[in-house]
């Protein structure tokens, strides 16, 4: 495809990708992508995520998990985390840039306060979170966009920064060394965190050493040997769910507006998946039971993909530098 029948390719999609395109590739004027977006909640994908909501606020019965998976991992079709429950699906809509307000408008903030517990200890609230830095990176982010109560939350972020700089979910075990995976999720919710209220000193401090810890490794290496993080830094998919990569790493800097020569060989992994017909493809498919499928299989031209891809080289590209 040349340079405009990509676009044209990604522009013939859903309205949860399609207005990303036409604000961040295409610099269309802000009525135009605001009319797009606006149609998430009424067609596609974000309609039939909304459809499938509970009465009580959840998806599928539970927080983070499906209603009696953990009592019965053999009920669900397929192999695999299922990624049907409320987390993973109110995460979704989210970052499709879905306005809250149908979610408002249904109470869910207020209705999961009541209704959701997390699967790790029932006696845990939702907008509490639990133990795991992932899970509760996406409740921090999910709940300030529903206007829930999560600063405890964000302080939480600042009291399980471990030693070297970044977080890792395997603390509840014990573990004091960093993942980039924990940490770069966490590093999503605290930006989201800092640009939704301004941030306090000390998470302000978190994020900024969250960001380093990524940047001494290059985004792609790993500090004590130079060998590449691992297979999934430059093996690219979506939906990404907790999965750190090149590609998603470039993602948060570019959100956060900042840029790093120590960040070039992760561009260079970007630009070197590009095809020759200008796409990215789907190089990972994780398993597990889903709603329905958002993007195509392995090894296919991503259009989820491509739109990333093209939005961060574009953003590394033009600035001055």
């Amino acid at each position: 495809m040349a340079p405009t029948d990509v676009i044209s390719w990604l522009l013939d999609t859903d309205p949860a990708l399609r207005w990303q395109v036409e604000r961040d590739l295409l610099d269309a004027p802000t009525e135009r992508w605001e009319a797009t977006r606006a149609r998430i909640p009424h067609e596609g994908f974000g309609a039939a995520l909304l459809e499938r909501q509970d009465p009580d606020g959840q998806w599928a019965g539970g927080a983070f998990f499906p209603a009696g998976f953990l009592e019965d991992p053999e009920s669900s079709t397929l192999p695999g985390q299922p990624w049907t429950a409320t987390t993973w699906t109110l995460t979704t809509l989210r970052e499709w840039g879905m306005d809250a307000a149908p979610l408002i408008e249904r109470d869910t903030a207020a209705l999961l306060a009541k209704n959701s517990h997390w699967e790790h200890d029932r006696s845990l609230p939702y907008w509490g979170g639990e133990v795991d830095c992932c899970i509760n990176a996406m409740t921090l982010a999910n709940g300030l966009w529903l206007g829930a109560d999560v600063e405890d939350l964000a302080t939480w972020f600042v009291e399980h920064l471990q030693p070297d700089g970044g977080w890792n979910c395997e603390w509840v075990n014990g573990s004091v060394r960093s993942s980039v995976h924990s940490t770069l999720n966490a590093l999503r919710a605290l930006l989201i965190h800092e640009q939704a209220t301004g941030g306090t000193e000390a998470t302000r401090a978190a994020r900024a050493s969250g960001e380093e810890y990524l940047l001494e490794r290059h985004l792609t290496r790993r500090l004590s040997t130079g060998e590449l993080l691992g297979p999934w830094v430059d093996h690219f998919l979506y939906p990404p769910r907790h999965i750190y990569s090149a590609l998603r790493a470039l993602d948060h800097f570019r959100l956060a507006g900042r840029r790093d020569p120590r960040m070039a060989e992760a561009v260079e992994m970007v630009r070197e998946a590009q095809q020759s017909d200008g796409t990215w493809l789907q190089q990972k498919v994780l398993p597990g039971q889903v709603w329905f499928e958002i993007d195509v299989p392995l090894g296919e031209p991503s259009p989820w993909l491509t739109l990333q891809a093209l939005r961060v080289l574009r953003w590394w590209n033009e600035l001055p530098g």
